[in-house]
């Protein structure tokens, strides 16, 4: 019998917890890692920045588009895209996972596996976390970070005449959901970015040191989360379509499903991009690449000089 036969009832509470932690790797920040009432992690900050997400299943994911692993990679990312967002530095993440009885060991494994390889790219482990029955598969992840002796940059620092800035991908994920929303599973690296976003976790605090005066991480699209530093900052921002970068890839899946790609670009979320304001005339760190302007306040979000007026962005509950 395979080790990752059966169900996660026919393994045992204690058994599928050493079977997700064993012969893991922690990085030394983590002092204490799995086993013991809680975990012990460095903060040589003396601060400790900390963000959590619920992923449910049949909302945020689905099994039979993604892999377990793609799921268990993006839980883990859409956290430590936040801590990134602040300015600082991942550290570790915990998670919470509830599931039905039935649910094959091989899930919860593959959801392991996952995170740990997300935690690893982002320099960190899985350092604790928590076990439980539901009637569904819910994940939630609690990461953490340290800001290296910086302040926290957030959404409520932008002023008028500050470049707006982006670092990563946008429009991949909501291309990726479109494609498979007709059935289809291919372009892969289309697909793949919806199932598993990849968050340029380092670029953060760059922009940090760099001076960025407010900084966001992508979720619930481009236009939505600036509109969240706009409101923060009580100022207005705009954005240059002719400095967006929208790829021949997004152009051709566009074509084939008669979709604007750059309304994906503009207020498709899950790429966990990061979008940051800069002082004027600042030097970008390598990665980052200017879209727009903050403008004066009451201005609103617009789009080359223009209010854009088809509805996009995420929102929970709509």
């Amino acid at each position: 019998m395979s080790p990752n036969d059966g169900t996660v009832a026919e393994t045992g509470e204690f058994a599928l917890i050493r079977a997700v932690t064993e012969g893991r790797r922690q990085p030394p920040g983590t002092l204490l890692g799995p086993g013991d009432d809680a975990a012990v992690v460095a903060a040589p900050d003396g601060r400790v920045v900390a963000s959590t997400d619920v992923l449910v299943q049949g909302v945020h994911f689905r099994l039979d588009w993604s892999s377990p692993e793609h799921v268990g990679r993006k839980a883990v990312a859409v956290n430590l895209a936040d801590i990134a967002a602040m300015g600082a530095t991942p550290t570790t993440v915990l998670v919470g996972l509830a599931c039905p009885s039935d649910t094959p060991r091989e899930v919860v494994t593959g959801l392991a596996d996952g995170m740990w390889a997300e935690a690893e790219r982002a320099g960190v482990g899985v350092s604790g976390g928590d076990m439980v029955r539901a009637d569904q598969l819910v994940i939630s992840v609690t990461a953490l970070g340290d800001l290296g002796d910086r302040e926290p940059v957030t959404r409520s620092g932008a002023r008028p005449g500050d470049l707006v800035a982006v670092n990563g991908r946008l429009g991949w994920a909501a291309a990726g959901l479109a494609v498979l929303g007709r059935g289809f599973r291919s372009p892969v690296g289309v697909v793949n970015a919806q199932r598993c976003p990849e968050p340029p976790y380092e670029a953060g605090p760059r922009a940090a040191l760099a001076g960025a005066t407010a900084m966001i991480d992508v979720s619930d699209g481009l236009l939505a989360d600036l509109a969240h530093i706009g409101e923060a900052s009580g100022v207005g921002i705009d954005v240059r379509t002719a400095d967006l970068d929208v790829p021949a890839r997004l152009s051709e899946v566009g074509a084939a499903l008669g979709a604007d790609p750059l309304d994906w670009v503009l207020t498709g979320g899950e790429d966990h991009a990061l979008a940051a304001t800069f002082p004027p005339f600042t030097e970008l760190p390598d990665g980052w690449r200017t879209i727009g302007v903050v403008t004066m306040a009451d201005s609103g979000i617009t789009v080359d000089g223009k209010p854009f007026s088809r509805e996009g962005g995420w929102t929970h509950w709509r």
